[in-house]
């Protein structure tokens, strides 16, 4: 049985997504990382880089979420075709999202919340936060175009999709929206409407009860990988 030791930010949901969709048996482990779980023993032996989400497949170690999105699609030959010219655009947008979109994102959620905080200079957040909002914005630019005329990002729904999506869900909280990219705009309700996502975005929220608050408004982006 696949164990995903997980917490329901936005890469640990590109895994679940990844599970569900592909119909897979999987436990869930939570590791609070709003409570120090990410550094027990037992969950850095999985991940020594100490950052949800990881998985367990019997002697199988991985972590980093593209890299589990990337052996659950070779292990089990869905949604990742074998074909190279696609598998090598697929691998393309799983670093681009990695590399790009989600630190740049990230940075402005956590610069947007740290200029709220009460008795914050706002000098202090105020160049990084333009900085980031600035390349955010142009990673969408690039999106835009890529998903222009087309339904998913490498042709079929595949694992990059599952990759980029819940960064896209996460926008609007970070002082943007989707208006200015409706092909984005599509894509993002198009996937959002997948049965396998909604049950995805579901997972491990009934044990986290006394964080109903946090992801009522919004998902924790510390501390992931």
């Amino acid at each position: 049985m696949i164990r995903l030791l997980y917490f329901p930010t936005l890469n640990g949901r590109k895994v679940a997504i990844a599970l569900e969709e592909m119909g897979l048996p999987y436990d869930v482990e939570i590791i609070d990382i709003l409570d120090g779980g990410q550094d027990a023993p037992a969950f850095r032996a999985v991940n020594p880089n100490g950052k949800i989400p990881a998985l367990v497949d019997g002697d199988v170690r991985v972590f980093e979420s593209a890299a589990i999105l990337q052996y659950l699609g070779r292990k089990w030959g869905r949604f990742y075709p074998a074909d190279e010219p696609v598998r090598a655009a697929i691998d393309s947008w799983l670093f681009w999202q990695m590399s790009g979109l989600g630190p740049m994102s990230g940075q402005v959620n956590w610069f947007a919340r740290a200029a709220q905080k009460p008795g914050r200079d706002p000098a202090e957040t105020g160049l990084a936060l333009h900085r980031f909002r600035k390349e955010t914005e142009r990673l969408f630019a690039v999106l835009e175009e890529a998903l222009t005329g087309r339904e998913y990002l490498c042709g079929d729904y595949s694992i990059a999709d599952m990759c980029v999506w819940p960064w896209i869900e996460k926008y609007p909280d970070n002082g943007g929206g989707l208006a200015a990219y409706p092909a984005i705009a599509d894509w993002h309700a198009r996937i959002a409407a997948r049965p396998a996502v909604q049950r995805a975005l579901a997972v491990g929220l009934e044990g986290l009860e006394k964080y109903k608050d946090i992801f009522a408004v919004s998902a924790p982006t510390e501390k992931q990988a």
